[in-house]
C-alpha cells in the first residue's frame, strides 16, 4: 500500500455511505423492501470496494522479489519466479465496483509461464 496505513479513509467513506443511504431513504419514503435493500447494498458495495482494495494492497503478495525465499513459484514446473515490473490489474466485485490492484508480475525462468499474483 505504499506506506499508507491500512484503514485510512474507511471512517470517512463509511460516514458518506450512511449519509447517502439516509438521503436516499428521505427521497424515497414509499420504497419497497426490495428497493431499499438494493439501494443499501449498492452503497455498501462502494465501501466494500475500498476495504477490499486496501486489504489486498496490504497483502505480501502485492510485492515480492526473487531474492525472498517465500516468493511465488511456477504453477507448472515449481521453479521460483523472477520478479518483473509492477503492473496494475482491474477486478470487478459485486455491484460492478472496480478494484485496481498493483502487483509485481512474475516470469518463470524455466518454462516462461507468467504470473500476476491475485491478492
Amino acid at each position: 500500500m505504499s506506506g499508507k496505513k491500512l484503514g485510512t479513509g474507511w471512517q470517512e467513506t463509511s460516514q458518506k455511505t450512511l449519509k447517502t443511504i439516509s438521503r436516499w431513504r428521505e427521497e424515497h419514503p414509499k420504497a419497497t423492501w426490495a428497493e431499499i435493500e438494493k439501494a443499501v447494498d449498492e452503497e455498501l458495495g462502494r465501501l466494500r470496494r475500498q476495504v477490499l482494495e486496501d486489504v489486498a494492497q496490504a497483502s505480501e503478495a502485492a510485492d515480492w522479489t526473487s531474492e525472498r525465499d517465500e516468493g511465488p513459484v511456477c504453477s507448472k514446473c515449481g521453479a521460483r519466479l523472477e520478479a518483473g515490473s509492477r503492473e496494475k490489474r482491474k477486478l470487478t466485485t459485486g455491484y460492478e465496483q472496480i478494484i485496481e490492484l498493483e502487483r509485481r508480475y512474475g516470469l518463470c525462468p524455466k518454462c516462461e509461464t507468467g504470473l500476476f499474483p491475485p491478492g
